[in-house]
């Protein structure tokens, strides 16, 4: 073996060495509560980025007498939701954890359900993200819940913020998706 092997098997050595480190970001919360925490926060992430996604999806596909208003309400909540994903995956990070690395990862953790259909009305479209909207507040209460029992205050502080958010944007797609008397 010559020199220059050795220090490449060193250097492959090393490299396997790093990627298997872990990533010890220093928590006052035990392992337990980083376990917890983590756990709830990265489902409720894996939520943000399905509702994001369906959010986007039925922006582009908007249509109909009221194309203008709907395409600009859900561009508007779409960037609201997707401001949430970085403040929501760092804090994972701060408290010790890891998070999604993937749309598999996501994939697999999601609980908003994905529309894949080719056509969707618009007012159906209202409704559908008007229900996922309220399943992802009630899944921000559980995910309250688990940092109230571990005593993250930080993270609840987070979704409480989170939750109003969401319930306005329940709010508005309630309103938006009424029919009128005309």
């Amino acid at each position: 073996m010559t020199h220059r092997d050795a220090n490449r098997g060193d250097a492959s050595r090393d490299l396997r060495s790093r990627q298997k480190a872990a990533l010890e970001t220093p928590t006052a919360l035990g392992a337990q509560a980083t376990r917890d925490v983590s756990g709830a926060l990265n489902a409720v992430l894996a939520d943000i980025f399905a509702l994001y996604l369906k959010t986007k999806n039925f922006h582009w596909h908007m249509s109909g007498p009221h194309f203008r208003d709907y395409h600009l309400l859900l561009d508007e909540q779409g960037q609201q939701i997707f401001a949430m994903t970085d403040d929501m995956a760092e804090r994972v990070r701060k408290i010790g954890g890891t998070t999604l690395r993937s749309i598999g990862h996501i994939a697999k953790l999601q609980r908003i359900p994905d529309n894949d259909a080719d056509f969707v009305d618009p007012q159906d479209m209202l409704a559908e993200l008007r229900d996922d909207n309220g399943a992802l507040a009630a899944r921000m209460r559980e995910a309250h819940s688990i940092c109230d029992e571990q005593g993250d205050v930080a993270s609840a502080s987070l979704l409480e913020n989170w939750i109003d958010e969401t319930e306005r944007r329940v709010w508005f797609l309630f309103e938006a998706g009424r029919r009128g008397n005309a």
